[in-house]
């Protein structure tokens, strides 16, 4: 059993939560972005073996949008934490 700690509700089920994705910094102005890079932000992924960023939801709970820290080889997560603007890949 997967063990996902939500920032607000402390330590439950993975199967309370839904996956979306590796977490990828949305471009300062999208409007300025040139088409390779804006489908780079949108469908480029680094689909890594290792430890990465991604998206979770506490879909069975209090509905929290955060962020989760896990290895991608081992399913061990590391840290969970809330998003905050210009939060760069590497800060938390």
């Amino acid at each position: 059993m997967i063990i996902l700690k939500c920032p607000n509700c402390g330590d439950r089920n993975v199967s309370e939560f839904l996956f979306n994705g590796e977490y990828i910094p949305r471009p300062d102005d999208p409007s300025a972005c040139s088409n390779s890079d804006w489908t780079n932000y949108l469908y480029i992924r680094r689909n890594s073996m290792d430890v990465q960023i991604e998206w979770w939801y506490h879909n069975a709970g209090c509905e929290l949008w955060f962020l989760a820290e896990r290895n991608t080889l081992t399913n061990r997560v590391a840290k969970t934490y809330l998003w905050k603007p210009n939060l760069a890949v590497g800060d938390a």
